[in-house]
């Protein structure tokens, strides 16, 4: 697939399934995020593997994190336990702040965000599948605690990669004059 195809083109696919992803694979979904934009080469983005038993390992604190916070339903509770068994390799990207009088810390997590964003179009672009996500646990003491996370860092995105176990939903429709307009300068 080429480049401006993967950019064009690209979906996030939620349904994911095995086999493990190569370490080839995982290089270049790497080399592609450690290419994003880095004002002042302050290499901000950090990045944790949660493969095999440690995905479960890390569910078990988000069940116990949630469940602390509300009353589960079983269905909500199964589906907590599983949440990181979605796919084969999760990606925990990860912002180290730190001041700088030129970098805010906004441009620091975007540098990150550019990096989920190219592993996602590496991803697609090798045949897998992929989607970012977040939610509560970003934020989670006990989380951060486990993945060894220190008072500067951020969690960016879990990004969830596999191999996809259904057809991607269609390309919407998005005409591109509904969200770019030309300034002219001219006022009214």
């Amino acid at each position: 697939m080429d480049a401006i195809e993967a950019l064009t083109e690209r979906v996030s696919i939620a349904q994911l399934t095995g086999p493990d992803i190569t370490a080839s694979q995982k290089e270049i979904l790497f080399k592609a995020a450690l290419r994003a934009p880095d004002h002042a080469f302050m290499r901000p983005s950090r990045y944790i593997t949660l493969e095999g038993d440690a995905r479960a390992r890390l569910s078990e604190i988000f069940y116990s994190q949630q469940a602390g916070r509300e009353v589960l339903s079983p269905e909500k509770a199964k589906k907590v336990k599983t949440m990181l068994l979605r796919a084969p390799l999760v990606i925990v990207a990860v912002t180290h702040l730190e001041e700088h009088p030129k970098v805010p810390r906004d441009e620091q997590i975007l540098s990150t965000g550019a990096g989920v964003q190219n592993m996602l179009n590496a991803a697609f672009a090798m045949g897998l599948g992929a989607i970012w996500r977040t939610g509560a646990m970003v934020d989670c003491h006990a989380v951060r605690k486990a993945l060894g996370l220190g008072k500067y860092d951020v969690i960016t995105a879990f990004l969830y990669v596999g191999h996809p176990n259904k057809s991607p939903k269609p390309l919407p429709d998005m005409p591109l004059s509904d969200y770019v307009t030309e300034w002219t300068g001219e006022t009214s």
